[in-house]
């Protein structure tokens, strides 16, 4: 395929991701003329035939509706890491593509998105509104972030050791430890953070 093809297609490509985004599905054919200014549903449907063959979208198993590939949701990833200090250039800098979902999570089947509320891990560098990205069943140790079942609510604090037993540890100096007095109830030990910023 020519050079100017791909970047079209790239293009395309890119108007498809943010529809997705919004609508949470591929447009139909005549909603793809109209996103693309193609003239005809042909167009369309040859557009989504060559992703298919570059391996962003597939027929469902039906075969009467396409939908995206776990490669539609890859994003660029730069090659070089920014500095929190002094500036580099990243200039030309692209790296690999890079799939959010495959990095922040390793057991998609044990593994559940949990929605912060409250300030207790505030000096962590976890606030309200993130998600924490919790999974079950992992073994915990002292020193782990946990979600943790106490008094049969859930609460997000550090586990960690107090005279040979466990004990939920808040990261804000305004709340106290938790001592449970029975055994403690582990729902998932945090693996990841996600965090947006700006107007929702």
């Amino acid at each position: 395929m020519p050079a100017t093809d791909r970047r079209r297609d790239a293009e395309y490509l890119a108007r498809l991701r943010d529809y997705y985004a919004s609508a949470h599905r591929i447009p139909s054919l005549q909603r793809i003329c109209d996103l693309m200014g193609f003239a005809s549903k042909t167009a369309a449907k040859k557009l989504l035939e060559r992703l298919e063959r570059a391996g962003f979208v597939e027929k469902t198993p039906e075969g009467d509706a396409w939908m995206p590939t776990e490669r539609f949701f890859e994003r660029p990833l730069a090659a070089t890491p920014v500095r929190a200090g002094a500036p580099d250039s990243i200039e030309g800098a692209q790296g690999d593509l890079f799939l959010v979902d495959r990095y922040l999570i390793r057991q998609p089947s044990r593994t559940v998105l949990v929605p912060v509320k409250g300030d207790s891990m505030a000096d962590a560098g976890i606030y309200e509104g993130d998600l924490v990205v919790v999974e079950r069943d992992r073994p915990a140790r002292a020193g782990d972030f946990v979600v943790a079942i106490v008094d049969d609510a859930f609460t997000l604090k550090e586990l960690a050791l107090e005279e040979g037993r466990f004990v939920l540890k808040p990261r804000n100096p305004a709340y106290p430890v938790i001592r449970p007095r029975g055994e403690l109830e582990i729902f998932g030990v945090v693996t990841g953070l996600v965090r947006r910023y700006g107007a929702t």
